[in-house]
């Protein structure tokens, strides 16, 4: 499919009250059209990987064209250039959760982008370092555990962060690394109980909300039934 051919589906799919539930979830961009993300994904099975396409989608500025920018894209062809260009322009967390988990976690430069963007001031830039971690942690099956044990530092360092949707990302890395297998299950706890005793009422949220779920029954039965 051409630029042209994907631009006018895409705009023939306009959803006014999608867009107002986006909303009402912190997804508020100016060029949205309110296209579901399954429909992008069936979207972009119809069109095969393309680098320069996935450029020209993304450069047209529209919230349903960049996301479906990132499942075309090629990860062997992205560069350092084009990560850094593209994770300046995240406005949402719901653009910076689709491009990481479909694009950027994929990518040769995903740990070195993991270590820089989780010491980046700008709120989504951070987001994406976290966002890395969490998708990774399910994704790269073939990490040894040492690889996470070391961002785990990274995660209690910045559990202070008080921005919402920077404190949720931070939650969700150190929630993923802790459901990885049991040795990682019981660092994460270790890690959480530590970050619970910092004076900061995200540091106190985030080690709650991660204890509760890696502590459960459900969690702790499912980690020593694995095998991986």
């Amino acid at each position: 499919m051409k630029l042209t051919e994907i631009l006018k589906k895409l705009k023939s799919l306009y959803n006014k009250k999608n867009i107002e539930g986006m909303a009402r979830f912190g997804i508020v961009s100016k060029n949205t059209l309110g296209i579901s993300i399954y429909v992008l994904r069936d979207i972009a099975k119809d069109i095969s990987k393309n680098h320069l396409l996935a450029q020209q989608l993304w450069s047209t500025g529209i919230f349903e064209a960049k996301i479906l920018a990132s499942m075309i894209d090629e990860p062997e062809k992205v560069t350092e250039k084009q990560l850094e260009s593209w994770v300046t322009g995240f406005d949402s967390w719901g653009i910076c959760d689709q491009v990481c988990d479909n694009l950027f976690e994929f990518t040769k430069f995903n740990y070195k982008k993991i270590a820089e963007w989780t010491s980046r001031k700008e709120e989504y830039v951070k987001r994406a370092g976290f966002t890395m971690i969490a998708c990774l942690a399910v994704h790269d099956k073939e990490a040894k555990d040492g690889k996470f044990i070391k961002l785990l530092s990274t995660i209690k360092r910045e559990s202070k962060d008080e921005r919402n949707y920077v404190r949720k990302a931070v939650n969700w890395a150190l929630r993923n690394i802790g459901k990885r297998n049991l040795h990682l299950n019981k660092e994460a706890i270790k890690t959480a109980l530590e970050i619970q005793k910092i004076d900061s009422k995200s540091a106190r949220w985030i080690a709650a909300d991660a204890l509760r779920e890696l502590k459960s029954p459900a969690v702790q039965k499912r980690l020593k039934s694995k095998t991986f």
